[in-house]
């Protein structure tokens, strides 16, 4: 976890550049849009999208789907896969559900990357599943399982979950991943195939969290809560890459704490900065969005910019937790742009309203 001292100076930060920069505004979800977590968004047609991680009241099949027609009212229209594939109950035994779905277009094809682990391990793997259309009344629906893309075992440094796409601009496409461990990395993947490139088998690195100095020891075979750092999220603004992640802790109720944060780089692969000019690879980022006394633990997120879904603003999709109940919500914003840095804006009110 971060240096106690550098909070009240990342939330300085924050605000003072949200205040400098035209309203972000809250896109208000309502309908199905509890128990959210790490949602991934898309639109065809008229209709968004959203894919999130398999939770408990999902007992119907794994990587649930909602629909909306306007971002705000969200309904239930399906699921991925009725069960979790056999490929993975053979590689993974204790697997319970799919988790972090990322949807993207390429190639011709939607390319639905997700993953699945046990949880505070890194036995992990990455998998695929395609679709030529999202729209479930379309003869050519149809998820096809493309299988394993890329895997982490106990050896390995880092956790190959949380995937997203992200293309360069110069016809490349690339994966990001990671969790706790030594942080986020990066593949190149072949836009042919969805799997990993075999001409370009560097696994880089961009961020990961900084050991504080009084950091207790790491529990046996697991990661230090000082190492939580997951999700990213990479998109083009301007001259940038910048990369969402989100630090700290997820899934814990009332005492989940995580934030999201940013850099940005010149090259996809980068070096990441913050701000300050902090690399992200020795703890750097820069806050986005911050828990409040209505909705804490804000995280999980993903982007879409407005050129990529037609709209009036760039938005981001995540999830947060009610603080009094600890049930997790979705959530939506626009993104405002200032000084060459993103802004977002989490609800307020009182803890267990709608």
């Amino acid at each position: 976890m971060p240096n106690t001292t550098k909070l009240p100076i990342w939330t300085l930060l924050w605000l003072a550049a949200a205040l400098s920069c035209p309203a972000q505004q809250v896109i208000s979800a309502h309908g199905d849009s509890e128990f959210v977590h790490d949602p991934s968004v898309i639109k065809e047609g008229e209709t968004w999208y959203l894919f999130s991680t398999t939770t408990g009241r999902h007992a119907d099949g794994e990587i649930p789907v909602r629909c909306s027609q306007d971002l705000h009212e969200w309904k239930r229209c399906g699921n991925v896969f009725d069960h979790i594939p056999n490929w993975i109950e053979q590689e993974s035994p204790g697997t319970k559900n799919l988790w972090a779905p990322d949807i993207s277009f390429f190639d011709g094809e939607y390319h639905l990357y997700y993953a699945y682990s046990l949880f505070g391990k890194n036995t992990s793997g990455i998998a695929l599943a395609t679709n030529k259309t999202l729209n479930p009344d379309d003869a050519k629906f149809h998820w096809e399982d493309r299988g394993l893309v890329l895997r982490s075992r106990t050896e390995d440094d880092f956790n190959a979950i949380d995937p997203t796409v992200v293309e360069d601009g110069k016809g490349r496409i690339w994966l990001a991943f990671g969790s706790f461990w030594d942080g986020i990395k990066m593949r190149r993947l072949d836009p042919a195939t969805g799997k990993a490139s075999e001409s370009d088998a560097k696994l880089y690195s961009l961020a990961r969290r900084k050991r504080p100095a009084d950091a207790p020891p790491n529990p046996p075979g697991l990661p230090g809560n000082w190492q939580a750092i997951e999700a990213p999220f990479i998109v083009p603004h301007g001259k940038y890459f910048y990369l969402f992640v989100s630090f700290d802790l997820c899934c814990r109720g009332t005492r989940s704490n995580y934030k999201t944060m940013v850099g940005r780089a010149r090259e996809v692969t980068g070096p990441y900065l913050d701000a300050n000019g902090t690399p992200m690879l020795e703890g750097g980022g820069t806050p986005v969005l911050i828990g409040n006394n209505r909705w804490i633990g804000p995280g999980g997120e993903s982007i879409r910019m407005r050129k990529e879904h037609g709209g009036d603003h760039d938005i981001i999709v995540f999830h947060a937790y009610d603080s009094k109940t600890g049930a997790p919500y979705l959530q939506i914003s626009t993104i405002t742009w200032s000084h060459g840095w993103p802004h977002a804006a989490l609800a307020e009110g009182d803890a267990g309203s709608k």
